[in-house]
Formats: C-alpha cells, structure tokens, sequence
C-alpha cells in the first residue's frame, strides 16, 4: 500500500515583485521587467502562492512522490527563484576573448556578435543573440545581461560554439571566446 507523501518547495517573494499563478503558468513582475514560464508538462506538480505572517510565498507541492516528482518540485521552485533573481537585479555572463596567433575583432551587428579574424579566417564566424539580452565589446571582454538566465547562458553559449575549433591541437590553439564568470547584477 502505497504511503502518502508530501513534498513541497517554498519560494519566498521579496518586496517589489508580484507572482501570478494561472494554472501552471508562473509570470513574475518585477522593478527590471516581466518573466512567464509554462510549467504544464510537470504533471501532479501543483504551483500556489500564499500569504503567512506578513511575508509572500509560493508553495510547489505534490502528493505521492517518488523521486521524479521531488525532483521536479526542486527544479521548479529553483526556476522559479531565477525569475525572482532576474526581474529584482539581473544576470550577468562575462568571456573572455583569447587569441595567441591572429588578433580577433569582436562586434555587435543588431541581433548576432560576429567575430573577425579568428584564426585568421577571411570570413566572420557569427553568433545569435536571444531577445531581451544586451551585449557589450569591452576590450578583451564581452559581457552578456538579461532577465531571463536561460537566454543570457544561452548566447554565451552561442558565442563560445562559434569560436569552438575541432581540426588544431587545443593544447596549441587556445584562441576562442570562453565563459570565465557568471553572476548576479546588482
């Protein structure tokens, strides 16, 4: 016979920010914009906000876990803290530009980062950059910002795979553009 279980995730919601809950849709508000994640494909996962002693909450809870769903119920209250993170202060990837043979030339062309020169190459390699994230050339750095960290660790991503080399030695060609600190604006 089957044991009744009880897990649950608690979010605490700061001052400032307004979570509503519609169904299994999560749209979070915030001083720097707006965030909406469908959770719909976690099924017996249940998404509520309530209120004790003054202080916001939002509960995700299941009943008769086993340990997908209490899994789950983790993975959900942490993208949830992400959103809450991304829309009261920010995200923020830095990368490093690296070259030792051909100096690379790194600029921002609308929605795509183009690299020149990279291992002496005659055309740009280029990169997409997701909506709702802004990037900056500055210097040996490119820094990556948003709200949202799936798509700010998405065009860091993005970046470091246009400049991945697979026919030279890595141990002798190091040049790339790779992630060197991940972190929270403030």
């Amino acid at each position: 016979m089957a044991k009744a279980v009880w897990v649950h995730a608690l979010v605490e919601v700061p001052e400032g920010v307004e979570v509503s809950i519609e169904g299994s849709k999560v749209r979070v508000r915030g001083p720097k914009g707006e965030l909406e994640r469908d959770f719909s494909h976690a099924k017996g996962i249940r998404i509520r906000h309530f209120e004790e002693e003054g202080k916001r909450y939002v509960l995700v809870e299941t009943f008769f876990a086993n340990r997908k769903r209490k899994a789950l119920v983790n993975t959900i209250a942490a993208h949830i803290k992400n959103m809450i993170t991304g829309v009261t202060k920010g995200w923020r990837y830095k990368m490093k530009i690296v070259f030792s043979h051909f100096p690379i030339t790194v600029k921002v062309v609308g929605d795509t980062v183009e690299i020149h020169n990279f291992i002496g190459e005659k055309a740009p390699r280029k990169a997409k950059i997701l909506p709702g994230v802004t990037v900056k050339v500055q210097g040996r750095d490119v820094v990556i910002e948003g709200i949202d960290i799936e798509k700010v660790a998405q065009t860091a991503a993005n970046i470091e795979q246009a400049t991945k080399i697979t026919e030279f030695d890595r141990r002798v060609f190091m040049d790339g553009i790779y992630i060197y600190a991940k972190e929270v604006m403030s």
